[in-house]
Order: structure tokens, then sequence, then C-alpha cells
């Protein structure tokens, strides 16, 4: 269900990004397309829909993404797939996106491994309230979902970096330490920075056989609903936008791509930013 957002309302000049996704199986994902294009047409930004559902990042004021939203989880279209859906809020001090991009894709999340659907096949959700309580718990393992670079710049407290690549990796990782894990008795916990990478990783993983506990909502949920989540949560969170990273109250940091892409296996990452960067 949408999400009210009393603050938001302060200030009609002022811009905020949303983030969304459902697994959900679509009937006609080409003909959601157009009609997400028509109610977003004011707005900023990035959607991704597929047979497999809806994933997309959003910016503007405040009442235009109030408008969005409503029209989102009644769009015909879509014949009410996305009632439902949860929207993730934050203010931004710079603009997030330069242009609107809305396509088609066979995923809505790439992961690189063939024939893996979620659409409610995944782990074990933890509201974030719950989620403290498996972070102080010693025999559960946390695993950070995202790239090395990300876990830098910020982590929760006690989390394992896989230091991978790409998802092959990560995958051969999980199933390299799984057995262990089993034998110590010990419960597999991650996250991700929305949920999204986490939902349909561990549909994957039900595949292999491999119990796993996902942040609802990912890093930006926590931080959205807990008051103290700075107890927990260590540095910044990166964002895959122009505001580069979010503190533990989701407000815009000082912290720049350079910051970001410091070790030189990201050299790469950084000479792409700077592309972008050119580009707008």
């Amino acid at each position: 269900m949408t999400t009210p957002h009393p603050t938001a309302r302060l200030d009609s000049t002022a811009l905020f990004h949303i983030s969304f996704y459902k697994f959900v199986p679509l009937i006609d994902p080409d003909g959601v397309v157009p009609a997400l294009r028509t109610l977003a047409a004011d707005l900023l930004g990035s959607v991704l829909v597929a047979h497999e559902g809806i994933n997309g990042v959003l910016a503007g004021p405040a009442d235009a993404l109030d408008i969005f939203e409503r029209g989102l989880t009644g769009l015909a279209e879509a014949k009410g797939a996305f009632v439902g859906i949860v929207f993730k809020r934050s203010a931004c001090r710079t603009a997030p996106f330069a242009r609107l991009k809305i396509h088609r894709k066979n995923e809505i999340v790439a992961l690189g491994v063939a024939d893996v659907e979620s659409c409610g096949r995944g782990g074990i959700d933890v509201a974030p309230a719950a989620w403290r309580a498996l972070l102080a718990d010693d025999n559960v393992v946390v695993i950070d979902n995202r790239n090395s670079f990300e876990f830098r710049l910020g982590r929760f407290r006690n989390a394992i970096d896989p230091k991978v690549e790409n998802f092959r990796d990560f995958s051969a990782y999980m199933e390299a330490h799984a057995p262990a894990w089993k034998a110590e008795g010990k419960r597999v916990a991650m996250y991700c920075t929305g949920g999204i990478r986490c939902e349909k990783t561990s549909a994957w993983m039900a595949d292999a056989g491999l119990e796993i506990y996902q942040l609802e909502g990912g890093i930006l949920n926590y931080l959205q609903s807990m008051p103290d989540a700075a107890r927990d949560w260590e540095g910044e969170c990166f964002v895959f936008d122009n505001r580069i990273a979010l503190d533990s109250a989701l407000q815009e940091t000082d912290t720049t791509a350079e910051d970001v892409y410091s070790h030189p296996e990201d050299a790469w990452r950084l000479a792409r930013a700077r592309r972008l960067d050119d580009a707008k």
C-alpha cells in the first residue's frame, strides 16, 4: 500500500526520491510500459517492467509522486498486479536523475543465472525491528548482497562482504560456505539496498535447498523505519543516482564518486560515472 508522507508536503518545490518494486506475474507487460510513461510524465528516473514484475526509482515534487503512487497501484493495464506495492521515499538535496526511462526488459533485476523467478518463492522476510535481533544473534551469519565498494562505504554491524564481482561468484561463495554454516547450526541472513536483489537471490537459494532470512525492503526500509538506525548501520548507504550516498537518517551526504570508487579495481566504475556526469 502507499505509505503516507506528511512531511513531504511541507515544501511543494522540494524534490523527493521514491524506490519501489514488486515481483508479480504481469499478463501484459508491453501494455503496462506506455501507461507508465504517461503516468510518470512529470517525473524523472528509471522504471523496468518484465513478465516477473516492476522495479523503479523516480524523483520529483511530493505532490507529483503522490499522484504517481496512487496511479500505479490502480493502473488498469496491470489488472490489479501493483496493489500493495511499497514505496520508500527520501528527500533530495541533489536532483537524482536527468531524464525519464521506462523500458520493457526480460528481468527487473539481472543476476546472470538463467531461469530464476521470484514471485513469492524467496527467503523469509524479516521486518526492520526483528532484523536488529538477528544482528545481535551469534548464531546468525549476516551476508551483504552488494558490491564490495558499497560494503566499504557502509554496512550493518558484523556483516560479511563475500567480495564477489558478479552473481555467479556470489552463488559459488554461498554454495561453498553453506555446508559449514549448516554443520555449525547457523542461520543465514542477507540484505541489499532496496530488497529486490535479495528477494531474487533467495529464490535461487531456495532452489538450491538453502533457507535464507532477508531484510524486508532492504537497507532503505531499515533506515526509514528505525529512528535509531545508527545503532546498527555503520557508515553511509550508496545509491545508484546523482546523490551518491545517504546517511542513517536518509539524508544526502557530501560523499563523491571519487570517494566511493577509491580502489584500483573500481577505476572503471569511476570512469563510467564521469562519462554519465558529462552527458547530463
